[in-house]
């Protein structure tokens, strides 16, 4: 089943969130290479593709998991929590409708 998991930053994690990123995107590309991402992404502070040092608010992933447990579990192991940088993480099933 498909789950979202919508995660929520600290204040000011945009130096923190570049230092984790390569270990953060490693762990989204095994998703994909596995068929089982389907979106993945930060979401701008700001009206904008580019939000430069605004940085960023926090991040959702739609990714498939065999169970709810499974995917709060994944989702507690990601390098921004390590980091410091989720204050909060969300987990619920997701439907997908469209496309």
């Amino acid at each position: 089943m498909w789950y979202m998991i919508y995660s929520i930053d600290v204040e000011n994690s945009l130096a923190m969130r570049k230092e984790a990123r390569p270990a953060h995107l490693a762990r989204l590309e095994a998703l994909k290479s596995d068929e089982r991402l389907l979106s993945a992404g930060p979401l701008p502070a700001i009206d904008s593709e580019d939000p430069g040092e605004a940085g960023f608010t926090g991040s959702l992933v739609i990714a498939k998991f065999d169970s709810l447990e499974d995917a709060r579990s994944w989702a507690a192991d990601d390098p921004y929590i390590e980091a410091g940088i989720y204050k909060e993480s969300i987990v619920k099933p997701f439907k997908l409708v469209l496309p």
